[in-house]
Parts: structure tokens; sequence; C-alpha cells
């Protein structure tokens, strides 16, 4: 491994990723960062005030990142927060319960918020919770959703809080693209540290 490369792993690996959590009350939110953070499940998760923080290391190939965690609370009230968040993060999960349709036309309406207000880097992901429940509960079809993720340039996931499914899985794909992003501006940064350096070699 080259001193640059070397550099850059060491750099990627002290690197501090932020994910805001975004969505109704009730879809899961707050679930979803337990199993993530615990590998753990509880039937009675009480609804989050303002929103809750924290912190998990994740290991992804050879490369070991730091992942801040938002939970955002649901409740209309508390809305106007979320800004502060996903201001400052680098990727922004809008779930839904992929039983109510009224929580996806809800985090439609966060999706909308962010694209016109959220860094336009924020890698956006479009998650629907409680795949477990039975299949004539569902009335969101994954099809429909996942067209509409592709449209909107988001990535798309079905995930169970309860029983784990996709759960890891999808934050491992966030900090994947967190660091492609920051291993690009890192070479930007490489490259012209090189050139304004002097005596590097010609085109």
């Amino acid at each position: 491994m080259s001193e640059s490369q070397s550099q850059t792993t060491d750099f990627i690996n002290r690197s501090t990723f932020r994910v805001v959590l975004l969505g109704d009350q009730g879809v899961g939110k707050s679930s979803i960062a337990l199993r993530f953070l615990r590998d753990e499940y509880h039937d009675h998760q009480p609804p989050t005030i303002g929103a809750a923080y924290v912190t998990q290391t994740l290991k992804v190939g050879n490369q070991s990142v730091k992942l801040d965690i938002w939970d955002t609370a649901g409740q209309e009230r508390f809305a106007t927060l979320a800004p502060m968040y996903y201001r400052t993060a680098q990727s922004a999960v809008v779930v839904y319960d992929i039983c109510s349709k009224s929580s996806f036309n809800r985090g439609m309406v966060w999706i909308k918020e962010l694209k016109e207000q959220a860094p336009v880097n924020t890698i956006i992901v479009l998650c629907g919770n409680k795949v477990d429940l039975a299949i004539e509960a569902r009335a969101v079809k994954a099809e429909d959703a996942e067209n509409i993720a592709r449209e909107e340039g988001l990535l798309f996931t079905e995930v169970s809080a309860k029983s784990g499914q996709g759960v890891k899985a999808m934050f491992q794909t966030i900090v994947s693209g967190c660091i492609a992003f920051r291993l690009s501006e890192t070479i930007v940064i490489l490259n012209a540290t090189g050139e304004e350096g002097g005596g590097g070699g010609g085109r």
C-alpha cells in the first residue's frame, strides 16, 4: 500500500458519518435504531420526544467508521426541528410502515423537503418497515415504492425491526455510499495538494 493510500484509509477509519431517521410516529424508527445498536426489539417502544442520539461503530470491508444516528420524533409538532439534524447529515433514512399508506404519503413529503433543503450529496434512503407482518396487511407495494425511489434517485429497502431482516444491511449500504463519497473528496484534496506542492508530473 502506498503512503497516500495508507493516509486515505486512516482518514476513512477516523471518519464519523451522521444518519438521521425521519418518518411518522409509530413507523418504527426507534426500533430500527435499537435493532442496529443492540440487536434488540421491544414491543412497546416509547415515542421519541424531540430527537434521540445513538452511536455505533460499523465495519465495512477493511474500514471501521463511526455512525452517529439521530432518531427524530414523528409527532407533527416536532417536524420543524428536523432540518437542524438533516442539514449536517451524510444520510437521511425516510421510514414508513408498509401497512400504512398515510405513513408512506408522509414519507413522500419528507423526501420533497430533503430534496429542497438537504445538502445535494445527502444519501437518501426510502425504507419500508414491518415486512414481518402478514402479506394481507400490506398497504404499500414494494414495487411501487421502489419505482418512486428510482425516479427520485433514492436508495430503497424494506426491513423488519422486529426480526432484524435487512436492518444491518441497510446501514452497511449507507456507510459504503458515505465512504465512496468521502474517498472522492479525499482524492481531490490529495491531487490538489500535489499540484500546489509544485514539481508534479505533467498531464
